[in-house]
């Protein structure tokens, strides 16, 4: 049989169940920043969830919406890209390593480690730096805000009332 046109690994699954698997082990990996599992399912995880964050960085509506698809969990979609994706800014592709740990006892399948290149918490530590330097800065004076219309109309009425 030959192997032309054939994308992606069966896990021994149907197709319903290969994509809960890869919604499911991305939602895992966002929500922890770095997880282990088997070397194939961590080969086909990461161009998955490389994508996933490629549209998080956009920041729009749609490609948000498209991220909440993508995954298991809504809150792990806006944690990708409310925190996450702003500080792969700089970074365009090549998001996550695979790192391979040996041999599972059980089964002797292979096992790798799965994480973002990048280091969050240092990331994290260095934005809450730059936003305490700014909420130093001092302000400039706000000229007073105006009151509304309605505010006018009432008080001129109350005016008329108390002549």
């Amino acid at each position: 049989m030959h192997r032309h046109g054939y994308k992606g690994r069966k896990f021994s699954r149907e197709r319903d169940a290969r994509r809960v698997l890869l919604k499911t082990l991305a939602s895992n990996l966002i929500e922890h920043e770095s997880m282990e599992t088997t070397l194939p399912k961590a080969k086909e995880l990461r161009p998955y969830v490389e994508k996933l964050v490629t549209k998080a960085k956009q920041g729009t509506l749609h490609a948000r919406r498209q991220v909440i698809a993508g995954l298991a969990n809504e809150e792990v979609a806006h944690k990708l890209v409310d925190e996450l994706a702003p500080l792969l800014g700089s970074r365009t592709s090549g998001y996550l390593r695979i790192e391979k740990l040996g041999l599972r006892q059980g089964d002797g399948a292979p096992l790798a480690r799965v994480e973002f290149v990048d280091d969050f918490s240092e990331l994290r530590k260095s934005v809450k730096s730059v936003k305490k330097a700014d909420d130093k800065k001092p302000e400039a004076k706000k000229p007073a805000a105006k009151k509304p219309v309605a505010d006018k109309k009432a008080s001129a009425a109350k005016t008329k009332e108390a002549k």
